[in-house]
């Protein structure tokens, strides 16, 4: 016979640290899926290529885009040039898939120039 937990002080014994490191998982990934259902939702990337791209990052953006393709616009800003998001992606395979589903049908605009907060910035000192 096993002795039972002091259930007196709080009303509950506390959780195994099995189910509380799978609360503390979940939590996490509740809030990753929040910003990529965010993305979903706002259908636009804004800054994109600011970091690499790690492996869960890669999946979910193939899952998102696929989900969105040919049903859905999504736009994409980046400083970053266009043939350096291979680099940022990381994976071969992963960018193949991911680069397909963006430029396929897509419309370019890349803009040259000063950019818009640095002309404002010099308006702004002049004044």
């Amino acid at each position: 016979m096993t002795a039972s937990p002091d259930l007196s002080s709080a009303g509950r014994a506390p959780p195994p640290p099995a189910i509380a490191t799978c609360r503390s998982v979940f939590a996490i990934q509740k809030s990753r899926l929040a910003s990529i259902a965010a993305i979903v939702e706002d259908e636009k990337i804004d800054d994109w290529g600011l970091e690499p791209l790690d492996a869960a990052a890669r999946h979910d953006l193939l899952e998102i885009l696929d989900e969105r393709y040919g049903r859905r616009s999504t736009i994409v800003t980046s400083q970053l040039p266009v043939d350096r998001w291979h680099e940022i992606i990381g994976d071969p395979a992963y960018a193949d898939a991911i680069l397909d589903r963006l430029v396929h049908n897509a419309h370019r605009i890349e803009l040259t120039g000063e950019s818009m907060r640095r002309t404002r910035g010099k308006q702004n000192q002049k004044a």
